[in-house]
């Protein structure tokens, strides 16, 4: 696996990480009573934005550091998981 390709991997990782721990734990406005004129009573009262990017990326390090050793080591291939060459069924049919 080439830097780039690690660091792309990571992004990915990052990005949905963030996105699932953006749904962790979330008090709306409507729930805690005070709710912002202009804004949708769902949204959250407080976001707590700099708690979530550090957790996002401490579990995204984590995270990334498994994929990275099993692409690196090739502890799975994709031999391993293509079901189709693997069963036959990709191949064509002979007659």
């Amino acid at each position: 696996m080439g830097v780039v390709t690690g660091i792309v991997l990571y992004a990915v990782i990052w990005f949905m990480t963030l996105l699932i721990a953006l749904q962790v734990r979330v008090t709306s406005q409507d729930e805690a009573g005070e709710r912002v004129a202009g804004t949708h009573g769902s949204a959250p009262a407080n976001a707590q934005m700099k708690k979530r990017v550090i957790w996002t990326s401490i579990v995204a390090v984590g995270i990334w550091a498994i994929l990275a050793a099993i692409i690196i080591f090739e502890l799975i291939s994709l031999e391993d998981i293509d079901l189709f060459t693997r069963f036959g069924m990709g191949a064509p049919a002979s007659r």
